[in-house]
């Protein structure tokens, strides 16, 4: 790993920020103190209810952490579209006795107003989904002591992410669960993403920056694979949503284990924008359908998902999920990062061993 990363966490061992209740402080700090790098997530969260986040996590961990941040999105979105959309998910609304969302609720997620906390208190780490930041703000995030990240699903973004100025970038394969990182929502480009381990060496070759990787893995010999692919620190995000500090719904985390649920496909359905989730009748159903408008879909869907949870219906959630979720282990976060870290080290010597041969 680079100098810095080491310094933020012994272990190579980064937890995703997983937005919609998952990355909780008590799972981030597990994490943290574990000796690996514990996230919250802002997304979809106020200024004011992030820095009440952090202030929680810093009464729970001395440890560095991160916190990630949405970029604001254009206005590409075609309202007559969306309109279609909703009126398809009239049924839904019905069945679970609730109304649609506001579509228009909002593009930005309070981006500014997030930032302004962040450089007022600083904390160690902050990365960025959906985007590239601007120059300024990630030299500002720089000059108040913050190391910074950036998603990127190619070696073009990553490139972008480099010129831009960030400290390390995220390299996302298409196993990642969870919403793609992509810079530009463009629907022709579906289902076309780069697998982890191509584009680590993809990525690796195209930057001179320290690479993080993320995208399916949930063992120990994965992250040796792609240490030895020249990343710097895996990312693991589904790894976590079982792990017992997780804020992810009980049904949720069932999911992941449930044969009910063999796969997983990359679906517009609730939110407008490509992530990977278990495929259950909401997504059978819909994502055919739904349109590239983010987070518009988001903001409709949003009702339903809450109601669904609230009836204990699974097949009306948003359950993200890596291609890998049949490996999740319900163990503390702790004790997660413990075992992959052993994991770790015993890939390492077998490969010592067959490379001594």
């Amino acid at each position: 790993m680079s100098s810095v990363l080491t310094d933020i966490c012994p272990h190579p061992i980064v937890q995703a920020p997983m937005a919609g209740g998952v990355a909780v402080p008590q799972l981030a700090a597990a994490v943290s103190e574990a000796g690996g790098l514990g996230f919250l997530a802002a997304g979809y969260k106020t200024a004011d209810g992030m820095y009440q986040e952090i202030k929680q996590l810093r009464g729970l961990t001395s440890r560095p952490f991160g916190v990630n941040l949405f970029l604001p999105q254009p206005e590409t979105a075609d309202p007559a579209a969306v309109g279609v959309y909703a009126h398809q998910l009239a049924g839904e609304a019905s069945w679970y006795e609730t109304r649609l969302g506001d579509p228009d609720s909002g593009r930005d997620d309070g981006y500014d107003a997030k930032l302004a906390v962040l450089l007022d208190n600083p904390v160690p780490v902050v990365s960025f989904h959906f985007g590239v930041p601007a120059r300024e703000v990630l030299d500002s995030l720089r000059r108040v002591g913050t190391f910074t990240l950036v998603t990127a699903t190619t070696a073009e973004e990553a490139r972008a992410v480099e010129r831009a100025g960030a400290d390390a970038v995220i390299a996302q394969g298409v196993e990642a669960g969870g919403h793609q990182g992509t810079h530009r929502d463009v629907p022709e480009t579906d289902g076309s993403g780069v697998g982890l381990l191509s584009l680590v060496a993809q990525v690796r070759e195209s930057v001179g920056i320290p690479v993080v990787a993320a995208g399916g893995i949930m063992r120990g010999g994965q992250i040796a694979a792609v240490l030895a692919a020249g990343a710097a620190a895996a990312q693991l995000g589904t790894a976590f949503v079982a792990a017992h500090e997780s804020g992810a719904h009980a049904l949720h985390k069932r999911a992941l284990t449930d044969p009910l649920y063999a796969r997983t496909e990359l679906t517009r359905a609730f939110s407008g924008r490509p992530a990977r989730a278990l495929v259950n009748r909401f997504l059978r159903e819909h994502g055919p359908y739904a349109p590239a408008a983010y987070p518009d879909v988001h903001h409709l869907t949003a009702p339903l998902r809450k109601a669904a949870a609230k009836a204990g219906d699974a097949q009306g959630l948003a359950l993200w999920a890596g291609q890998g979720h049949r490996m999740a282990r319900e163990l503390p976060a702790g004790q997660l990062v413990e075992v992959l870290v052993a994991e770790l080290a015993a890939a390492r010597t077998a490969l010592s061993a067959g490379g001594a041969r």
